[in-house]
């Protein structure tokens, strides 16, 4: 944000100055045009009143560019100049454009004699009107470039970032790639020590081939992961039942499957975080307390559609967007990636959609997710 205040700063300086220096260019020349008339309205009088000369014709034929029309003193149209005449209805269209000058500019009189005394009407040139449109047309580009810049700064600002969490999961990966290693060999050992059918043994290789899986998901993150065919179906169940052994007891998972086509590409170990993270999501929005996370999965043409809904705090409509940027976070530890990599991996590695369909504060909230199918020939 810091970054756009001087580029606004700037754009209102050149707008301001370009305001008002157009503004005392149209006005010295519409004042050069009001003196060209009465020059112009002096020469017709002399012309009505006989004092006919080259000198007073060539100031008449002068005027090609400022629309004129001379009317008598109960403003009927007598003659004009300048103006695109249609060919039938001459007499109406005159007569609406005597109303219009009207508020265009103050007339100027043309006195014959001492009884009569005849009107010019008169138009802006088309100069002076596009000096009055330009500071319009100015102001349009300068604000079409300045969100051009804003949006280059921010594309660029996002891709930095981008390039900084996936530098630091690759780190991430990397760092946790010896402890695993170690873990592993001390198991081998325990195994030797207590048996293989330990129970103990059984639980630290279900850790370690979690730790193995929390490794790989972070070693993806910044790079294009490969995909292939799955039942979305199952490994929702998987991801469900994992967390359903590990959270509290007074959460409870349900699934309901109305689908017909459960085949995705998808990366696995990532979309299996996706859930996860959900899930999370939900049991911090119920803050301890008995609640439900509902998972139900159905069919929409050739979109698989997958909707959470828990029973947590809700979410405020204006926030529905926001809890998916990096760093947003309502806890007091915490740093606010969950939802960032879920909408991440979703929609720029599996080309689905994620969104809040739904939140009610104190009821709970629906996540949809929405990826592509594909028809497995039997």
């Amino acid at each position: 944000m810091k970054s756009r205040i001087p580029l606004i700063i700037l754009a209102a300086i050149i707008i301001g100055i370009s305001l008002i220096f157009i503004n005392k260019l149209a006005s010295s020349l519409a004042k050069e045009e009001h003196r060209k008339m009465e020059t112009w309205a002096e020469a017709t009088r002399l012309l009505l009143n006989d004092e006919y000369s080259d000198f007073i014709f060539h100031i008449i034929e002068q005027n090609e560019n400022i629309p004129v029309i001379i009317v008598d003193d109960r403003d009927h149209y007598i003659s004009a100049r300048n103006f695109n005449e249609p060919k039938t209805n001459v007499e109406q269209y005159y007569e609406k454009q005597i109303q219009r000058l009207k508020n265009t500019n103050p007339p100027i009189e043309i006195v014959l004699d001492e009884n009569t005394s005849q009107y010019i009407y008169y138009d802006n040139s088309n100069l002076l009107k596009m000096l009055e449109y330009f500071p319009y047309i100015q102001l349009s580009i300068i604000a079409l470039f300045l969100m051009l810049v804003i949006w280059a700064i921010s594309t660029d600002k996002r891709a930095e970032q981008d390039k900084l969490w996936a530098g630091l999961s690759k780190e991430t990966a990397h760092q946790l790639g010896t402890p695993i290693s170690s873990l592993m060999a001390w198991n081998e050992i325990l195994k030797t020590k207590i048996g293989e059918n330990d129970i103990i043994i059984s639980e630290i290789n279900k850790d370690i081939e979690r730790l193995k899986i929390i490794t790989e998901r972070f070693s993806k993150i910044g790079s294009i992961p490969e995909l292939s065919q799955q039942n979305i179906s199952v490994i929702t169940e998987q991801a469900v039942n994992y967390m359903l052994n590990r959270t509290s007891k007074k959460i409870t998972y349900s699934v309901e499957d109305s689908s017909t086509e459960h085949t995705c590409l998808i990366s696995t170990p990532l979309f299996e975080w996706v859930i996860e993270n959900l899930c999370k999501n939900a049991i911090d929005a119920m803050e301890g307390k008995e609640g439900n996370i509902d998972f139900e999965l159905f069919n929409q043409e050739d979109t698989l559609i997958i909707e959470i809904t828990d029973s947590g705090r809700g979410i405020e409509r204006n926030k529905f967007k926001s809890i998916f940027e990096p760093g947003y976070t309502t806890k007091q530890r915490g740093w606010g990636l969950g939802l960032s990599l879920a909408k991440r991996i979703i929609e720029e590695y599996h080309n689905g959609k994620i969104f809040v369909k739904s939140s009610e504060l104190g009821l709970g909230t629906t996540f949809r997710i929405e990826l592509p199918t594909i028809q497995v020939e039997s």
